[in-house]
């Protein structure tokens, strides 16, 4: 108003709404007589032209220097001022993954949607790191770290170089949905490939490990920011999602889906993601105990909590507990939702007409989500933040190929060995067969990247192999269902080959989201614990009549029936999703460039019967903590080509006082002939109380070691007193008495272990008084 009166009043012009005199009866704004001569008609535009000139630099300038602009200004003064400045609806707006620019106020468009569970995802060339469930696999906190440094350097470069060209496009931003840490919890969950296993121990390191990289160390600035998801008690099954209700007791809710989370919170990651169901009858997004008694009171989360995408829509369509889209936006947004991923927020302006939420709580919502734009210098100027030199030669570099390498190798779990590896590799002829041995897909996973130099474990395995020597490649079976043609030219050269390389297993295409998992029949779960029948009907035929040795090379995201796999081949790899470098990695194994260090981060139940209904969110009979039944394979579980034992444990006391900590200490030594990497797990038992459930064992520390052959190390842990502690039937930490097993080795403690290979791990008896 104040520039429009400025432009009439030097046109020598009345504002049409200029206040005159009031009168009774006037509404004070009149037509003002026009006192000043007329002017000719040229020289009025000429000065119109020249007056809307300069009124457009004031406001521009006014806008340039408003102070929510200003870096040097103290985050929440930028933040109130600029909220002062929208109307309803643009707060309305700014509160959408995809929020509009205001060209007035030089804030730009930005959408919050992007992904970076294992690389920066959907947004071009960038280095593909192994799946989640695969760096799990590396049991190497400090691994996540430098992977998620990667990443975020990579995230970066791409978004300057996107913002450089007027690019503001979903994927292309600095706000990441990962990472992903619900327990995988049943293995008939399509996306546990995106997590880090069953453990929450192990969940919680590695995220919080990942957090740590994406975001960054400076003080003042975030990298990008980094988003803890699905809060919470969130793992299938997929196609009932958005209507289910999942029921954990105050124990499992306490000791098993909220830890991870809880960590992640503590190391200040910037969002957190509710989930898509119910827990204990609230939706996640609409969830006054979890949302706002837990996160925003106990744990005192400072950050912004986002809705999982189209998750209120839920609230009418699939839970049924509001009406309309006004009602479930104030819905969300007085349980503490800041950020709507979907079509409900633009609804908010008509809750606060309605009087189902206010416009002081919008604003109130709206400040938190804020301080993340302003931290990441979003409404900086070019060069305010440290990483806004990052350029385009990170995206994929050397440094971070090799790093991808490190990590797959890593990651690569060796689950059986009858001594056949590792393999020459200059032996007359190999063989290389399976529906996943040229397989993109089966390097990828889910969330994934793309690059233009990806390596199938077709193309490691024959850049391994030394020249001179011979690599025949057949596909021979499909991925899913029985070849069309039943001829078979693949057995009789299996049986002329000095060794056989079989790629089996799943990929995304059978396992993975509800919509994106094509040839997936239960929309990316997978109700068939079984490997496809007629891969188990190819193998079949690969071992009949033939004695030379036959490697299955497993790819996949979750546990799979591999009984029948592991009693006809020699050995057995299983190579998850391992990224842009996994045909090198798996070269690297096999021909004995590195020992396989690998461990399980999920159990292997022999079959399906041996787990409670899948709809049941009750821990009893899950997981390596409260499954009785032996497994295939154990939780924490992976041979190696060098020999660890563990000789001893000792404790710094036999005997301490409740609420007091003990010292651990163990030794490791590598007995065999090659150079390898062990990680050394720590694992209580308690005794079984009765009426109560106790878990079997729960790993409390592991720590990576790398032993010349005929080495020996010391590895110390310090169980504190929230280590020892139970959680009771309450959902309450309770401090530890009585005798407790303190356990360390190289795999879950126990038979199964010993029996597939695995040395016995040493233990001690610890007494709490």
């Amino acid at each position: 108003m104040r520039f429009c009166r400025l432009f009439y009043r030097a046109a020598g012009s009345p504002h049409p709404l200029t206040p005159s005199p009031k009168r009774r009866g006037d509404t004070g704004y009149a037509q003002v007589e026009n006192r000043s001569a007329p002017l000719s008609s040229g020289e009025g535009v000429r000065r119109y032209v020249w007056l809307f000139t300069l009124l457009f630099i004031a406001h521009a300038a006014t806008a340039q220097t408003a102070l929510f602009l200003d870096p040097a200004q103290p985050i929440n003064a930028r933040v109130n001022d600029l909220i002062s400045k929208l109307s309803i609806e643009e707060k309305a707006d700014q509160m959408m993954y995809s929020s509009k620019a205001i060209e007035r106020l030089n804030i730009p468009a930005y959408n919050w949607w992007n992904e970076a569970l294992h690389g920066v995802g959907r947004a071009g060339a960038a280095t593909v790191f192994p799946q989640a469930i695969g760096l799990g696999a590396t049991f190497d906190d400090d691994l996540a770290r430098r992977v998620a440094t990667a990443i975020s350097d990579e995230a970066r470069a791409s978004y300057n170089a996107a913002v450089a060209k007027g690019y503001r496009q979903q994927y292309s931003g600095l706000t990441f949905w990962t990472p992903n840490i619900n327990i995988f919890r049943d293995p008939r969950w399509g996306r546990g490939q995106e997590t880090y296993g069953e453990d929450p121990t192990l969940t919680g390191r590695m995220g919080v490990a990942f957090v740590q990289g994406l975001q960054g160390d400076d003080p003042r600035h975030l990298k990008v920011a980094a988003c803890a998801k699905h809060f919470a008690v969130h793992s299938g099954p997929e196609r009932l999602r958005h209507v289910f209700n999942a029921e954990p007791t105050p124990q499992d809710l306490w000791e098993t889906y909220l830890p991870a989370f809880h960590q992640l919170v503590d190391a200040k990651v910037e969002a957190v993601m509710c989930a898509y169901n119910r827990t204990n009858g609230e939706p996640c997004c609409g969830n006054q105990y979890l949302l706002h008694d837990v996160l925003r009171q106990q744990w005192g989360f400072r950050g912004h909590i986002v809705s999982d995408c189209w998750a209120l829509v839920d609230f009418y369509e699939g839970h049924k507990v509001v009406k309309t889209p006004a009602e479930a936006a104030a819905l969300a947004l007085d349980r503490g939702v800041n950020l709507n991923c979907g079509s409900v927020y633009p609804s908010l302006p008509e809750a606060v007409k309605k009087g189902l939420t206010t416009e002081a709580r919008m604003d109130s919502s709206l400040a938190i989500l804020l301080r993340t734009k302003f931290k990441l210098g979003l409404l900086d100027p070019q060069g305010g933040s440290p990483y806004d030199k990052l350029g385009p030669e990170v995206i994929n570099s050397a440094a971070n190929r090799a790093l991808a390498r490190e990590a797959a190798q890593k990651s690569i779990v060796l689950l059986k060995n009858n001594g056949v590896l590792p393999l020459r590799n200059d032996l007359s002829k190999y063989f290389v067969c399976g529906p996943n041995a040229a397989n993109l897909d089966a390097l990828l996973g889910n969330y994934y990247g793309v690059n233009p130099e990806m390596k199938t474990i077709l193309e490691g395995i024959v850049g391994g192999v030394q020249p001179g020597s011979q690599v025949q490649y057949r596909q021979g079976a499909m991925l899913d269902r029985p070849n069309a043609n039943t001829i078979d030219w693949v057995s009789s050269s299996s049986r002329v080959s000095d060794a056989t390389f079989v790629v089996l297993g799943i990929t995304g295409l059978l396992e993975g989201e509800e919509g994106e998992s094509i040839a997936s029949p239960t929309f990316g779960d997978r109700l068939d614990y079984n490997l496809p029948k007629n891969q188990i009907d190819f193998l079949r035929k690969l071992r009949e009549n033939n004695t030379k040795p036959i490697i299955a090379i497993i790819t996949g995201g979750s546990p799979m029936n591999l009984a029948e796999v592991h009693e006809l081949c020699d050995a057995v790899v299983l190579a998850w999703y391992p990224g842009e470098e996994g045909g090198n990695a798996v070269a690297d194994v096999v021909f004995g460039k590195v020992s396989p260090s690998g461990k399980l981060p999920i159990t292997f139940p022999k079959s399906l019967d041996q787990l409670p209904a899948y709809e049941d969110y009750h821990m009893a009979g899950r997981t390596y903590r409260y499954m009785s039944a032996a497994p295939l394979y154990p939780f924490g579980y992976g041979l190696s080509y060098a020999k660890f034992t563990y000789p001893a444990v000792k404790l710094a006391g036999s005997k301490i006082a409740k609420n007091k900590p003990v010292e651990v200490t163990a030794t490791v030594t590598n007995s065999g002939k090659v150079e390898g990497e062990e990680v050394v797990q720590l694992y209580l038992t308690h005794p079984p109380v009765k009426g109560a459930q106790t878990p079997l064992f729960a790993l409390k520390n592991f720590k990576r070691v790398k032993l010349a052959p005929g080495a020996s190390t010391t590895v110390k842990f310090t169980l504190t007193p929230e280590m020892l502690a139970l959680v009771s039937a309450q959902g309450k930490l309770v401090a530890a008495t009585g005798p407790v097993t303190v356990w360390v080795g190289g795999s879950l403690p126990g038979a199964r272990s010993v029996a597939l290979g695995a040395s016995p791990a040493a233990s001690a008896l610890l007494t709490i008084k």
